[in-house]
């Protein structure tokens, strides 16, 4: 046949593609395959801004869970630049983590509130204001109250920028989202005490001001796409988090990050005590856990779309618990290292499954469900070197094992969320911008 040409201003044009674009609206849409508008394909002609916007927020993603750990490998540097004692400079730690989860319970609520761009822009700013001063810091009072600052602004960064990403995600690509965005931060925990060491080598307050430059011009990169992401129907309340879902969802993160993501201090410790290694090889074998999550991120998410968030979650729990039980019988490093890269492997299914649950979790608030869930995520990193340290300075082996025992507990609450608490009423579909 063919094509029947039009009259228009440039000239005559084929009417053959309407007719194509007819035949391919009548086409039936396999089963649980959303269907696509008519016409090319929507992920191709989506603005470029909206592309780069979900870079930026998985560069943001990186610098919480960077900022917190960036520091245990300079505090030797800390020491002798400020002539103080361990003890001393490791008070900047929970300096950092104490306002980063607390202000979580309510940051997220706020940003919505107020604007989630403006509140990001402004607390990009905030950070690097506060890496600058902890860059300069002359003293370690300083140097502590800068890494309070660092703290306070991330916490209206972090659950914020997991919020905007489901915002400007299709439903049908959020879990490839949110295993990329688990993989970025996996990464971030364990390449911190790297790339921190590398930059002491020359200066520990290099660390702080990359950090700064990077969030300068993620505050900049935030302004030009500010037109991503749709307003707001109605402004959230603190209220419409007190479902028994997000109840379900905050114990497992809690329990999630006190025994398998936050334990990386124990692998350290037994690295060093049993195994003999330097500051060097326990980077690298620390590094493990990260570079497996940070490679197998996107793909889970695809694994966790196809099987469910319940599933995922049981599975990535169960996973990271027969690997984190026989760490402390391992008798070579390639041992240890072999055991904490799979973990990490099953950590990024854990969480990608967990991240999707809870920004689905009150879709009338995303920013403040991924907070209050971030809140306690980070909550149980902090505890947990209380719980399970004295344990294994008794017997590491022991402690290990108590790990991966009460990361177990997390396959009941998985289950809880399926059968004890009520599903999310989702947003209509159209409300999601067509992005990659």
């Amino acid at each position: 046949m063919r094509p029947v040409h039009t009259q228009g201003r440039a000239g005559t044009r084929p009417a053959i593609r309407q007719s194509s674009d007819n035949w391919r609206a009548r086409q039936p849409v396999a089963a649980g395959r959303p269907a696509r508008a008519s016409g090319a394909d929507p992920y191709r002609r989506c603005p470029v801004r909206s592309r780069n916007a979900t870079i930026a927020l998985y560069v943001g993603g990186f610098m919480g869970p960077f900022g917190g750990a960036v520091l245990g490998v300079l505090v030797p540097e800390l020491q002798e630049s400020f002539h103080a004692t361990r003890d001393a400079v490791a008070a900047s730690i929970p300096a950092y983590l104490i306002p980063f989860a607390a202000l979580q319970l309510v940051s997220g609520t706020i940003g919505e509130r107020l604007g989630v761009t403006r509140v990001v822009r402004t607390g990009f700013i905030v950070y690097a204001v506060g890496s600058v001063i902890a860059a300069a810091a002359p003293t370690l009072t300083i140097f502590v109250a800068a890494r309070v600052v660092q703290g306070a602004s991330n916490a209206f960064l972090t659950p914020l920028l997991l919020a905007t990403l489901a915002e400007l995600v299709p439903p049908h690509l959020l879990t490839r989202a949110m295993g990329t965005f688990a993989s970025v931060q996996t990464g971030a925990l364990s390449l911190a005490p790297l790339i921190g060491g590398l930059l002491a080598t020359v200066n520990w307050r290099l660390a702080f001001v990359v950090s700064a430059v990077v969030a300068v011009a993620l505050a900049v990169f935030t302004a030009r796409t500010s037109g991503t992401v749709p307003p707001r129907r109605a402004r959230p309340s603190m209220r419409s988090l007190l479902t028994r879902r997000l109840a379900f969802l905050c114990a497992a993160a809690f329990v999630g990050y006190a025994t398998v993501a936050g334990v990386g201090y124990m692998v350290s410790f037994y690295a060093r005590d049993e195994m003999g290694l330097g500051p060097l090889e326990r980077g690298l074998v620390l590094a493990c856990f990260g570079f497996s999550g940070f490679l197998l991120g996107r793909p889970l998410g695809g694994v966790v779309q196809k099987i469910g968030r319940i599933p995922a979650v049981v599975i990535g729990a169960l996973m990271s618990a027969a690997c984190v039980a026989p760490l402390g019988f391992s008798t070579e490093p390639w041992q240890l290292a072999a055991l904490w890269t799979l973990a990490g492997a099953g950590s990024v299914l854990l969480w990608t499954g967990l991240n999707t649950l809870a920004v689905e979790s009150v879709p009338e608030n995303r920013g403040g469900a991924a907070s209050v869930f971030g809140a306690f995520r980070f909550a149980g990193s902090a505890l947990s070197p209380y719980v399970f340290l004295p344990l294994y300075n008794t017997d590491p082996s022991r402690a290990f094992v108590a790990c991966a025992v009460a990361a177990c507990v997390i396959v009941p609450l998985a289950i809880a969320i399926r059968t004890l608490s009520a599903e999310p009423v989702p947003r209509p579909a159209t409300e999601y911008p067509l992005v990659p």
